[in-house]
Formats: structure tokens, sequence, C-alpha cells
């Protein structure tokens, strides 16, 4: 199940951001602070309906509970100013389950319903095998590498496309 990210899930932004395991795929842990900005900023935007950022709940007797996040936004700046792109992260104790395939294919058939965001970009690192099999896997399709710059950092990823509205799977 996915609930709109809360005020009250800084503390799993900070488990998720700030972890040297969960950010090594990402260039390494964020810094502490300015974590409940972040969640402050996605807050606003989901409520605004700017962006998608969910919070998956394994149990939904238990919503307060969060196996980690997946969203949807569209680039703002640059040359990559009206790009679709989904991102997520899982916390360790729940990666392994199908909680991040289930999510993002959620989050894929819900802008699919919704018909605004088109073809969707994803960019695990070309190291992450469990992000990269997952986008296979839901009926993303490989462009190639590429150079990605992620919280101020640039990463080496691989580059995933779909058409939600015909490439699901």
């Amino acid at each position: 199940m996915l609930r709109d990210v809360e005020a009250s899930d800084a503390d799993a932004y900070v488990r998720m951001r700030c972890d040297p395991a969960m950010m090594a795929e990402l260039g390494g842990p964020l810094p502490r602070d300015g974590i409940e900005a972040k969640v402050d900023t996605d807050v606003r935007r989901t409520r605004a309906d700017e962006w998608w950022v969910s919070m998956i709940v394994p149990d939904a007797a238990a919503p307060e509970v969060v196996a980690g996040t997946v969203a949807l936004w569209s680039h703002e700046e640059g040359e990559e100013a009206g790009l679709t792109e989904i991102g997520w992260m899982v916390l360790p104790e729940f990666q392994g389950h199908g909680y991040a395939k289930r999510a993002v294919r959620d989050m894929l058939e819900r802008a699919r319903d919704d018909g605004r965001w088109g073809v969707v970009h994803a960019f695990p690192g070309v190291t992450n095998a469990a992000s990269n099999a997952l986008c296979r896997s839901v009926g993303f399709t490989l462009v190639g590498e590429r150079n990605t710059t992620f919280a101020g950092r640039d990463l080496r990823t691989n580059h995933w496309r779909i058409d939600p509205s015909t490439g699901l799977r």
C-alpha cells in the first residue's frame, strides 16, 4: 500500500538518506541537517499535486510503519526540464520482499491513469543490481548509461524509460 508522505515521516527519511549502506549507490549518506526541510518540501509539493511522494506501507493496519518511499516528479530546470523521473528506496529489513516492485508498479499505474506524466525515466546506479532488475521486470527499456547528478553528486547510472500507458508488465 502507498500513502502520501507526512511530516511525521522524517525519521524514515533519516534512516534512508543518512545511512551509509542505504546511500552506497547514491554517493554516500546525506547530512542529517536539512532532512526536515526535504520532508516539508515533499509534503507541500505532494499536497499541491505537483509531485507524488509516497511512503511504502507493508501493512495497511499499521500505516505508521513504512518500508520505504517511491516518488514521481518532473524536472523543472536545465536541459531535462519536463522529464518525468521515478525513484525509490526500501529500508534494509524490508528489502527482498517485493515491496519496491509493487510500489513502483502502483506509482506507474497511477501515472498511467492520471495521464499527465508521459514517459517516465529511472536512473539507478549501474552497479545497483536490484534496482536495475526491478526496472527490467516492470517493463522499462534500457536506454544506456549516463552521468546523473543526485544531491550535488555525479553518479554513473543506467537510464531506463517506460511509457506507463503501453509498457507496464
